[in-house]
């Protein structure tokens, strides 16, 4: 099985931190500073999180979903529409974000 996630490009920019798998709103409070939110799908109520995510990847969306636009706005890489990432990723995982290529990496 290949080591890379791939989806749409959401927003772009390349980073590297760890992953913070997260399946609601209510769970926020997990998410630290710097660290990749893994989820499966946004809406107005997880924009407080992003702020302080490095990076964002979803299973579900598109380049013109929430989380693609309100990345961009932010300057934040964006990976959406993985199908898989909340699967693949566990809480931990050091990743590799590329919003450019819509690629998510996992480093070892």
């Amino acid at each position: 099985m290949s080591e890379t996630v791939t989806g749409f490009p959401g927003a772009p920019g390349v980073i590297e931190g760890v992953a913070r798998v997260i399946s609601s709103p209510e769970q926020g409070d997990r998410l630290r500073t710097g660290e990749i939110l893994v989820t499966t799908l946004t809406n107005v109520g997880w924009t407080p999180m992003f702020p302080r995510a490095a990076a964002v990847v979803t299973d579900m969306g598109a380049p013109l979903s929430h989380a693609s636009i309100v990345a961009r706005e932010l300057g934040t890489p964006a990976v959406v529409g993985t199908g898989n990432a909340t699967i693949r990723l566990r809480d931990g995982d050091r990743i590799r974000v590329d919003g450019e290529r819509g690629t998510v990496e996992l480093l070892r």
